[in-house]
Parts: structure tokens; C-alpha cells; sequence
């Protein structure tokens, strides 16, 4: 089965997506109706066994009874099989609506550095669909049902239905209270588990460092304390919860007793209709009365963990709502237009970029250089889309870049980070983007960054896996294999992030020369850079310094500004040859 569309499933909360189900939910309703009305088959045969068999001693009719009442199971049986599987089957609808948005939103709030950015909404996820088919939705669902035998209980006798009042609402502060008492223990352990988890997480993505210095005593130990604490409070919740189950069940077998012994005063006093058979019919409605809520209870651990659950996907869903469907735009040429954009780190207010402008046409190759921590790496994110910007806009053939959609968009760009991450799959996979691998492409990709004979020399080839975050490879074959799929496919705009700080000098010729390709082809190309090598290929620099440009032009005039030799004519917008600072971005 494919999975959906994530722009055609885009609930804007979780109500709206259980909208679509609730055809099958009265489905399932009615079938279990239906089976909690079989239920009373057992009290119907007893009766019909000791009203006519006995009396008759009728073997045709005692068999004729017995097939009866062996259908009705098999009826009662079959509906909750069937309700069991509608809600499954609802559960299952649910999470394949919601899980590709799920997923969205989850690389979504990692960009936007929102938190919440793991993998525990889909754990949320997983939790309330698995709630779909719960014994807690089937208590629910007989519910009504226990209302309608409540009023038949009025109707033998209203001694007998306040009676059964009174169980029922005596359950119903027996619920209340065990929410008040269970809930917040239970919801604090889920959330010191969720701590415990992320702790445990982080420690395995930082293995290497957390060995090589010593830190996994301290990180063990901070582990050990929130699992402590969830394990704590876990056992709290489910002591006190189960206390209350204990006392649900003991109270409705008591009531029905009381109601039996009730009936039976009541026979005494000849004022319940029916005599002895009543009596019975009575005790039994009582029990049916209670079940529901006896079972709520008894679940209720699993319907606050559901229901914090659903509090925390709702919240992400209304957090980050669908964008508004965006009118397909032709593909780009590569004109890069950056208009005075203002940039601040996601979450924050102050700004890293300040005013940053410049344009370059298709083709062109813009060196930006600075020292650490002027904004580069902001502006390399900046440029492809991933960061929105407080004033100003970045344009590629006019359009704003944040707002067009990246799914549109992707193919057309390339992107290397300056921390490099290959992701779990073959050499070819990451390369060719997860996408359909054309090997003839892709090797072409590897071609222009000098890998294709290394890659042939493995003994599975491009099939060769990476392993979890390319372990397998070195830290410049890593590179490069990222640089390959940054220009797989000819993309017209290529934002490069320190691409050769792994790379050795045959590495940093393969750089150069794929850039002068595709340069060729018309790509436009903006490098941040330390480092001199890439300088030859350079069509045009930009000088970064505390977030705000320092210097913009032809290579030449600006490189004879860094040096103090500012050539005649040079461009107005070429700083004064004495910014040390900025002479420091760039290194031999």
C-alpha cells in the first residue's frame, strides 16, 4: 500500500480527521448493542429452563432452547469480533491520515527549533490509534445500552431503578474520583518518560564524544534519575488505580446482590409485577447497569494516557497549521535576488543577518567569506529555504524561497550543510535523494566530484550501504558523497557550506572542477568558505562581518580591497581596505 500524499491528508486538528470516521464508529455502535443485548440470552435460557423444560420435561424443547441460546452466543460473539475489528480497522484509517503530516511536522519543528522535534509524536500517535480498539471504546459504547436498562429497571419497579440510580451514580464518583487522584501521577510518569527517552537518545547520537570525554557517568546518571522518577510515579498511578478497580468490581457485585435481596422484599410486599422471575431480571439489569462504568474505570490508565496523548498531537497539529495550497511555479533559471533580509535563529528575536543584499545572475559563482560565527551558515540556510527571515525576502527567479513549496522546489536545489549527514541507505540512495536512482545520473554526480572510481572499486558498488550516519565511509568520503547529491540532477542553485573543510587537495581540484562545469551550464553558485582553493572559480565575493556585508563585487576588486590595494574604479559598495576582521574569513 503507498503511502498518502501528505499535502492530501493535512487535518488542521485531530477532530477533523476523525470527521471522516464516524460512519464506522455508529457501525461498530450498533453491533455492539446488538451483543450487549445477548448478553442477557444466559438469564432468557435459565428461565425458559426452569419455566418450561422442568415443569414439561420436554427433551425437544430443552434441546430446541439450548441450540437457541448456542446461536445467540455465537451472534454475541461474532458482533464483538466484528465491532473489535471496525474500530481496528478505524484506528488503522486514522493513522495513515495522520502520519505522513506527523512526520511532516516533526522535520518541520526540528528546522523551526520548536522542540517536540523527535519521534515521540509518533509513539502519541501509535498510542491513540492503538486506543481505537481499547475495551475502554467498548465500555463506551455499551454506555447508552446501560441507560436503556436503567429505565427498564424504573419500569419492573422504581425501588428498583433508584437502586440502580444510585450504583450507577455511586461508580460514576468512584470514576471522578479515581481521575483526580490518577491523573496527574500518570501524566508526570509520562512525561519522565519522555525525558528519560530523549536523554537516552541524545547519549546514543553522541556516542564519540561522550566516551572520548568522560561524560556518560553524568549523562547515566541523569538517565537513572528521570527513570527512577517515571518507574516512581508510574507505580503510584497503577497502585491507586488499582485500588479503585478493586472497589468498582466489589461494588457492583455487591449491587446486584442488594438488588436481588431488594427484588426479593419486594416480592414479599407482592408489589413487584412478574414475582420471582423479576427478581432475577432485576439483579441482572443492575449488573448491566454498572458494567460499563466498572470497565471504564478499570481502564482508565490507558484512556488519561490516550487522552494525554491527544492533547499533545492536537496541540502540534494547531501549532504548525496546514499552509494554504500554493500555485505550482515553473521551474527556476537560477536569478538569485536577496533583498535586505533581517534573520534571526529560530524561536528567537535577535537578529544574525542584518540587511543582507546582493543578486547574481545564472551561471555566477559567489564566494562569502568572514570570520566565525558573521552569519554564513545563517545565510546558507537562509538560501535554500530552511529559515524565514524577520524583513526581506530571498527570490530565486522572483519567487519568495521560503514559501515555495520544497517538494516543487527541492529537485532544482542543491545543498550542503557544513555538518555533513548521510542517512541510512546505499551509496546510490543518497545520492539520487531517496528518489528513484538513476544510476546513469548518479554516477555522472560522482563523476564530478572524483568518487566514481572509488565507489566502483567497493564490492557492491553504489549498493554498498553507508551505514547510520555513513559510519562506514570517512569523514572527506562522507563529503563527497554529499557533495554528489547536492549536484545530482543539474540543479540551477547550489549553496555550498564549507564543502571542502574534509576534503584533501584532490578532493578541493574535484570541487573546483565540478563547479566550473556546471557553472558552465548555467548553475549559480554561492560557496562559504575558509579557505582559499575555491577562489579561481569565483566569479564574485561578499564579505560577511557581525551579520551585515562588508564588501560585494567582482572577486578581484574585493580581494584587492581585503588587502589594502584597492583598485582604481572598484565597486562603491567595496569596503575600505583596513576591515582586519573580514581579512580574517578568508585563510591560505
Amino acid at each position: 500500500m503507498s503511502m498518502p500524499d501528505a499535502a492530501a491528508a493535512r487535518p488542521a486538528n485531530l477532530a477533523a480527521a476523525l470527521q471522516p470516521l464516524w460512519p464506522l464508529v455508529r457501525r461498530a455502535w450498533g453491533f455492539a448493542a446488538v451483543a450487549c443485548i445477548l448478553v442477557l440470552a444466559p438469564t432468557f435460557y435459565m428461565f425458559e429452563v426452569y419455566g418450561r423444560v422442568v415443569n414439561s420435561r420436554n427433551a425437544t424443547t430443552l434441546l430446541m432452547l439450548t441450540l437457541a441460546v448456542m446461536l445467540a452466543y455465537a451472534v454475541m460473539e461474532w458482533l464483538e469480533w466484528a465491532r473489535s475489528e471496525i474500530m481496528r480497522d478505524a484506528g488503522a484509517w486514522f493513522d495513515r491520515q495522520l502520519a505522513p503530516r506527523i512526520v511532516d511536522l516533526i522535520h518541520e519543528m526540528n528546522l523551526r527549533r520548536l522542540g517536540a522535534g523527535s519521534v515521540q509524536p509518533m509513539v502519541d500517535l501509535r498510542t491513540v490509534r492503538d486506543f481505537f480498539h481499547q475495551p475502554a471504546i467498548a465500555a463506551a459504547m455499551e454506555a447508552p445500552l446501560a441507560l436503556l436498562f436503567l429505565l427498564i429497571l424504573f419500569a419492573l419497579h422504581p425501588v428498583l431503578g433508584w437502586a440502580g440510580l444510585i450504583g450507577a451514580a455511586i461508580q460514576v464518583g468512584l470514576a471522578w474520583w479515581n481521575e483526580r487522584i490518577t491523573q496527574p501521577p500518570l501524566s508526570a510518569a509520562n512525561r519522565a518518560a519522555i525525558a528519560a527517552q530523549q536523554t537516552a537518545d541524545g547519549m546514543l547520537r553522541n556516542a564519540e564524544v561522550v566516551e572520548a570525554m568522560g561524560m556518560l557517568r553524568g549523562l547515566r546518571q541523569r538517565w537513572w534519575q528521570l527513570q527512577q522518577e517515571f518507574l516512581s510515579l508510574q507505580a503510584l498511578a497503577s497502585n491507586r488505580a488499582g485500588v479503585f478497580a478493586a472497589l468498582t468490581k466489589w461494588i457492583q457485585i455487591v449491587w446486584s446482590s442488594l438488588l436481588l435481596g431488594l427484588g426479593a422484599w419486594l416480592v414479599l410486599e407482592n408489589t413487584l409485577p412478574g414475582g420471582a422471575a423479576m427478581m432475577i431480571v432485576g439483579s441482572v439489569l443492575g449488573g448491566r447497569v454498572l458494567a460499563p462504568l466498572v470497565q471504564l474505570v478499570t481502564q482508565w490508565r490507558s484512556v488519561i494516557t490516550a487522552r494525554d496523548a491527544w492533547k499533545r498531537l492536537d496541540q502540534m497539529l494547531q501549532q504548525l497549521p496546514p499552509a494554504p495550497p500554493a500555485m505550482p511555479l515553473p521551474p527556476p533559471r537560477g536569478h538569485l535576488s536577496v533583498e535586505g533580509v533581517v534573520v534571526p535563529a529560530p524561536g528567537a528575536q535577535a537578529p544574525i543577518l542584518r540587511g543582507v543584499s546582493f543578486a547574481l545572475q545564472p551561471g555566477e559563482v559567489l564566494a562569502v567569506v568572514g570570520p566565525s560565527g558573521a552569519g554564513k551558515t545563517t545565510l546558507a540556510r537562509t538560501l535554500v529555504g530552511l529559515w524565514p527571515s524577520l524583513a526581506g525576502k530571498v527570490r530565486l527567479d522572483g519567487a519568495d524561497v521560503f514559501a515555495w513549496r520544497k517538494d516543487e522546489l527541492g529537485p532544482h536545489l542543491g545543498y550542503l550543510p557544513q555538518g555533513v549527514e548521510l542517512l541510512e541507505g546505499s551509496i546510490a540512495d543518497n545520492i539520487a535523494r531517496f528518489g528513484t536512482v538513476d544510476l546513469r545520473r548518479v554516477r555522472e554526480a560522482a563523476q564530478r566530484v572524483g568518487l566514481d572510481e572509488f565507489i566502483m572499486a567497493l564490492p557492491n558498488g553504489y549498493d554498498t550501504e553507508v551505514g547510520p550516519d555513513g559510519l562506514t565511509l570517512s569523514g572527506g568520503q562522507r563529503q563527497r558523497v554529499a557533495l554528489a547529491r547536492a549536484l545530482y540532477g543539474d540543479p540551477v542553485l547550489v549553496v555550498l557550506d564549507e564543502p571542502n573543510s574534509s576534503l584533501d587537495e584532490a578532493g578541493d581540484l574535484a570541487l573546483a572542477q565540478a563547479i566550473q562545469t556546471l557553472k558552465a551550464r548555467g548553475t549559480t553558485f554561492v560557496v562559504m568558505t575558509h579557505r582559499t582553493s575555491i577562489l579561481p572559480v569565483v566569479d564574485k565575493m561578499l564579505v560577511l562581518v557581525d551579520g551585515a556585508v562588508r564588501a560585494f563585487g567582482p572577486r578581484d576588486e574585493v580581494l584587492a580591497a581585503l588587502r589594502g590595494q584597492t583598485a582604481p574604479g572598484s565597486a562603491s559598495n567595496t569596503v575600505a581596505p583596513s576591515d582586519a576582521a573580514a581579512s580574517q574569513g578568508v585563510s591560505a
